[in-house]
């Protein structure tokens, strides 16, 4: 039975959730006439949003909320980063989704303990975002025995993993300065 709290963590989680699927990575360059020039990574806030709220959250909540996400994703609105309904589950796109579950598990066990510390936070992101990408790779790879596209594969697995794979463990890196606060919030409950 939920009562109301966890009511308001799933809503916030799934907000959040859609909300940073929607926001594209941007670092600011200046170069040498001046001028900013932005430099897109090929990826979106969800990873250390997910990560975020996992750590701030009981990992009940957070699965909750993803699950709703993903029914909304494919049933009722296209909110998934490069769209959405019945036929993302026939992209690679959709694997990586998958590999989210995985990702707050691994995440979830750093709650266990009393304290997070950065060894820990680093080990368990890189493993997190590790177990993603191998389900994503697992999911494409069913995907290319089923339609008989063993040419893709390997474009698939640069395009979805090996391509952006670094983005997301170095997304780890700004997500070291929530840890002190999280655990602030987390012993006044």
């Amino acid at each position: 039975m939920l009562n109301f709290y966890k009511l308001i963590e799933i809503l916030v989680s799934l907000q959040s959730l859609v909300i940073t699927t929607m926001l594209p990575v941007y670092i600011p360059l200046p170069f040498i006439d001046k001028s900013i020039k932005n430099f897109e990574f090929p990826i979106t806030w969800q990873i250390p949003t997910i990560i975020l709220l996992t750590l701030i959250f009981q990992k009940k909540v957070v699965f909750r909320a993803f699950s709703i996400y993903i029914i909304l994703g494919l049933f009722i609105s296209p909110i998934f980063h490069q769209g959405g309904s019945l036929g993302y589950l026939l992209t690679p796109n959709f694997g990586y989704l998958l590999g989210i579950y995985p990702l707050i598990k691994i995440i979830d066990n750093l709650n266990a303990g009393n304290k997070i510390n950065v060894g820990k936070f680093l080990k368990n992101g890189f493993i997190a975002i590790g177990a993603m990408h191998l389900t994503g790779i697992f999911y494409n790879f069913i995907q290319i025995i089923f339609y008989s596209q063993f040419n893709l594969f390997l474009y698939n697995l640069g395009k979805y993993s090996v391509g952006k794979i670094g983005y997301h463990f170095l997304m780890l890196f700004p997500l070291l300065l929530l840890i002190k606060p999280i655990e602030l919030l987390k012993h006044r409950k």
